[in-house]
């Protein structure tokens, strides 16, 4: 069964996102890290998801396209702002260098078209 739910807040619902071969790298990653850094994102999480907004840009921060991403540092979780209150997590990374591999925000973009397709044709939640 997949677990979708990250955090339901006041005004933001956090989920994580599936591909369609229903795997969920974020998840994954998240998982993988050590307790004090699974704190540090859960901590971010749950300040958007009560509060609506992060206001730090060290901590969280748009990157264009629609594109946001949490910092909980050394490690970045990408994701997008979907209807009726979601923030969809769509990939997670640790950052090596300055600047953001295009590569991962290229990930987002193409992992939130699949999400709203899935959605709205009805299959993205119908095999949980």
């Amino acid at each position: 069964m997949k677990e979708f739910l990250v955090y339901r807040g006041k005004k933001f619902t956090i989920e994580w996102y599936y591909s369609q071969k229903g795997k969920s790298q974020p998840l994954e990653y998240f998982n993988a890290l050590p307790a004090i850094y699974q704190q540090k994102f859960f901590y971010l999480i749950k300040r958007i998801g009560d509060f609506g907004y992060i206001s730090d840009k060290t901590k969280f921060r748009n990157e264009g396209n629609g594109i946001y991403v949490f910092k909980p540092q050394p490690y970045r979780f990408f994701s997008f702002f979907y209807e009726d209150g979601k923030i969809i997590i769509t990939n997670a990374i640790i950052k090596k260098s300055q600047k953001m591999r295009r590569q991962e925000k290229d990930y987002a973009v193409s992992a939130r078209a699949d999400y709203i397709a899935r959605t709205k044709e009805g299959t993205y939640y119908e095999d949980n």
